[in-house]
């Protein structure tokens, strides 16, 4: 198969979706590998290091989707990309359509195979390519919190872990999943009191015995959400609805109860966010105010750390890359099941169903597309 690895064009986006090395691994299975120019430079990799791997670098864009019968990105594609997708060409990257009803009615008319990242499962029914960059995710949320937390930067002026004869900051974190952990973890670890909120039970036991001391899991509910953002002082949204919107936990009457100079963080922002008042920003302008209240919302977060992310997210899709270059992919979703729940979208028709429900779409079953070649 020819595979197209495109440069990332979303606002200040460092990161790429294949390494080198992955483009060695994807060459010696016998497929062509297509890298844009300067496609890996933000993430410290070269037009010649990808080269040396294998691959044949392009001048443009066009000539990839023209070309390549899979393209691959990290982040969606942008509108300047939208009419040089072709009908039946996979694209495979993260889309989180339930944020987007431009994007995915734009996918809808090019006719391609939308494979999401985010919405793959392995055999524990987990997200396997959304949890390296959730785990990216998550540990930034807590630095943010800690830099957001300066006044020079609009906080309330208080270091997390406090010091000696001062008591530390409190953080909410709202989600005991990937993101949530990793964001309560390193809170932790810098000394903050951490309020965790989980509406499983069973992952809330398993919370409870793995979490540091200063970590309190709870169990989520309206009430449990509305008492501890006036006490908090970051609250960290960190929920997720597989291939939907996220809810809306915190809405804007409870800002008015919350300290002034208290910071939101969300990083359900690319699922259309969890707080009322949440708009996406990026990485040049982060934040802005809301009632008195910091906002941080920059939809691509581990975009701000593309070496980490770039090789992480590539050691997480590289095997599924390899998979669906390996056959017509119809034949790929009939023998994994995991792939299947990945396809959002093909041939004009939702294939999620939590896409269609987000915009009133009508739910084709994936299995349609299994009845013949």
């Amino acid at each position: 198969m020819i595979v197209g690895i495109l440069k990332e064009i979303k606002t200040e986006e460092n990161r790429v979706s294949m390494t080198p090395s992955g483009v060695e691994v994807m060459v010696g299975k016998g497929h062509t590998v297509l890298v844009e120019a300067l496609a890996g430079v933000g993430s410290g990799f070269g037009n010649e290091a990808y080269q040396s791997a294998g691959a044949e670098i392009v001048a443009t864009p066009a000539e990839i989707f023209a070309r390549a019968e899979m393209v691959m990105h990290v982040k969606e594609p942008q509108p300047s990309e939208y009419g040089m997708i072709r009908e039946g060409q996979i694209v495979f990257t993260y889309f989180h359509f339930a944020a987007s009803e431009k994007l995915t009615r734009a996918m809808l008319a090019a006719g391609a195979v939308a494979i999401a990242y985010e919405t793959i499962t392995d055999m524990d029914n987990t997200l396997p390519l959304l949890t390296p960059m959730s785990e990216v995710a998550g540990r930034m949320a807590a630095q943010q919190a800690a830099k957001y937390s300066e006044r020079a930067q609009g906080g309330r002026g208080i270091l997390l872990g406090g010091v000696p004869g001062v008591a530390p900051a409190t953080l909410l974190v709202l989600g005991g999943g990937v993101v949530g952990t990793h964001a309560a973890q390193m809170a932790c670890g810098l000394g903050a009191k951490v309020y965790l909120l989980e509406a499983s039970l069973a992952r809330l036991r398993h919370l409870a015995e793995v979490m540091p001391k200063n970590c309190f899991p709870l169990m989520s509910s309206p009430a449990a959400v509305r008492d501890l953002v006036r006490e908090a002082d970051v609250v960290i949204g960190a929920v997720l609805v597989r291939g939907a919107k996220a809810p809306k936990l915190v809405t804007r009457e409870m800002l008015k109860g919350m300290k002034k100079g208290t910071v939101l963080i969300d990083v359900a922002i690319d699922q259309g966010g969890c707080f009322e008042t949440s708009r996406p920003t990026t990485h040049k302008e982060p934040t802005y105010e809301v009632d008195g209240i910091l906002h941080y919302c920059v939809a691509n977060m581990p975009g701000a750390v593309p070496l980490t992310s770039t090789v992480a997210l590539t050691n997480a899709t590289l095997p599924y890359a390899v998979v669906l270059a390996g056959g017509k992919w119809r034949e790929v979703i009939r023998k994994h099941p995991g792939i299947r729940t990945g396809v959002n979208l093909a041939f004009g028709k939702v294939t999620y169903q939590g896409v269609a429900e987000a915009f009133n779409l009508e739910y084709t079953p994936i299995e349609y597309f299994l009845k013949s070649n």
